[in-house]
């Protein structure tokens, strides 16, 4: 079995994640945008906006300054008159995916017919005639929020008052037709999800395709071994948030195959599995700030065995027990993780904000810091934000300040 070391397995999961790609000269388009999706494979959608949503922040750190309606366009919007390319669903937690993996999805929405989460079920077992009674509603209206189905229904069915057209019923009612494909999203008002029939949101091959359960595991654990380069079988089970017991086969298919080849890799407590295409750059440069739900980070486990980055969102926990804040974005530079920063986007005042600065052990220097305001101004000029504003927290808040000299304002 082939050894690697821990450097060169974490320059092949850096480079699958698309950071040792070479940037464009060019303005970004619909299609390097989705490019960068044929690395990803999913985009996590959340509702946090501290900074900026969670789903357009990746393809920032990867390509650099776009115009964020390229993705609404593709997923939601459909303003082009452009086949729409990407659509939501539960894949790793609420997602972007390509339209053309929804089929791949059917296995989860059967086993959500019960309920996709435990108050789902009592939901339906109070109401039960008021799913038929959504899907009527929005047959006839189009897309709907949760909100506009049950002005629907009261307007129609004015005796019906009280608990039956409760809010929050008709919402996990849209939410468990959602989770079992017989309503998709067909756009986002202010972040609010407007359901729709799928079969008017998705192309009718992709409605009729069948995949049973066994092959699209397959498929899915495929995707997550492009996605990752090298990884350990919870990895690859974490990025779909699949079961072992689904994994497992499917990474025995795939080994069969060759499209996975079983290595050691120094440091590792769990078996490796390099992808067939991995790359492994002698190096890899340049920098990135990414989003705590990138999925070059977002399994926790994965990031501290890789990157020796002990990574934990800090937004539910009480403030004076953060340790470096609400919301933190860690820097990747030069295919490593150096630091992190505590951002916040104050848009009426125009300014960024980095209430917090902090550097790995060791990683306080001259050049973490130039190329750390670097990635900062970037952001900012892409959020449109005038000001970067530095806090006093962590030991690179002082360093930046000095950096940005009079490009930046110092908080008191």
């Amino acid at each position: 079995m082939r050894a690697m070391s821990a450097a060169v397995a974490r320059r092949t999961a850096v480079a699958a994640q698309g950071f040792a790609d070479r940037p464009a000269s060019t303005p970004a388009t619909r299609r390097s945008v989705l490019r960068v999706l044929d690395r990803t494979q999913l985009l996590q959608i959340d509702s946090v906006s501290a900074v900026v949503r969670a789903h357009y922040a990746p393809i920032f750190s990867r390509i650099g300054s776009y115009d964020r309606s390229l993705i609404d366009d593709a997923a939601w919007q459909n303003t082009s008159r452009k086949p729409r390319r990407l659509v939501e669903y539960w894949a790793h937690e609420a997602a972007l995916i390509p339209v053309e993996d929804w089929p791949l999805m059917r296995w989860r929405m059967t086993r959500y017919i019960g309920g996709r989460w435990g108050g789902a079920q009592r939901v339906l077992d109070r109401n039960p005639t008021l799913a038929g009674d959504v899907l009527d509603v929005i047959a006839d209206a189009g897309p709907c929020s949760a909100g506009d189905v049950e002005r629907h229904l009261d307007i129609e069915r004015p005796d019906r008052k009280g608990p039956w057209w409760d809010r929050s019923d008709t919402k996990m009612i849209c939410e468990q037709l959602f989770a079992v494909g017989g309503l998709s999203v067909d756009k986002r008002v202010g972040f609010t999800r407007h359901y729709e029939l799928t079969e008017r949101v998705l192309p009718p091959e992709i409605v009729a395709r069948q995949v049973n359960e066994s092959d699209a595991v397959r498929e899915l654990v495929l995707r997550s071994a492009r996605a990752l380069g090298i990884a350990t079988e919870p990895d690859l089970r974490d990025y779909y948030r699949l079961h072992r017991s689904q994994t497992e086969p499917a990474i025995a298919d795939l080994i069969d195959e060759g499209v996975l080849e079983p290595v050691t890799v120094t440091g590792w407590k769990h078996q490796a599995y390099l992808f067939s295409d991995a790359r492994t750059p002698r190096q890899i440069a340049g920098s990135a700030l990414l989003c705590p739900f990138d999925p070059l980070v977002f399994f926790r486990p994965r990031t501290e065995r890789i990157f020796d980055f002990h990574f934990r969102i800090e937004i539910y926990t009480p403030e004076h027990k953060r340790v470096h804040g609400y919301y933190v974005f860690p820097f990747l530079l030069d295919g490593e993780l150096v630091g992190r920063v505590d951002l916040r986007a104050d848009r009426a005042a125009s300014r960024l904000t980095v209430p917090g600065a902090f550097a790995e052990p060791g990683r306080v220097s001259a050049y973490v810091v130039t190329e750390l305001a670097a990635a900062l101004r970037a952001l900012a000029d892409w959020l449109e934000l005038d000001d970067i504003v530095i806090g006093n927290r962590g030991d690179l808040a002082a360093p930046l300040a000095r950096e940005f000299r009079n490009d930046v304002k110092l908080s008191s």
